[in-house]
């Protein structure tokens, strides 16, 4: 249940930050900033109490944020994006990657 919570997070935290790009042509779009920053820090601590760690659940909601905002950014405002652009996301994701799984310690081996 942590990780639909935690993709809840993303998803709140990436309309609030479109709608900020929005705003400039749509003000009523700061209402939805507001709501959705509020609804994915809710969220977050939903994440938190069911047990994810907060490295974890920090790291994937502001790696994913980032790299999903970039991408829609582009697709919705055609914003600028460049293959280094691409590249950074491929790294962000190779970091989520790591941290999420270095969180997991090691099975001890019974001799």
């Amino acid at each position: 249940m942590a990780w639909w919570f935690l993709v809840g997070a993303i998803v709140a935290e990436v309309a609030a930050t479109l709608s900020m790009k929005g705003s400039e042509n749509a003000p009523a779009l700061y209402a939805v900033v507001v709501i959705g920053y509020a609804t994915a820090f809710l969220m977050l601590v939903q994440v938190l109490k069911r047990g994810m760690g907060i490295g974890v659940a920090y790291g994937i909601w502001g790696a994913s944020g980032v790299a999903l905002t970039a991408v829609l950014a582009w697709a919705i405002f055609g914003e600028t994006f460049t293959l280094v652009m691409a590249g950074g996301i491929a790294l962000i994701i190779a970091g989520v990657l790591l941290v999420e799984t270095g969180s997991h310690p090691a099975a001890e081996v019974d001799s």
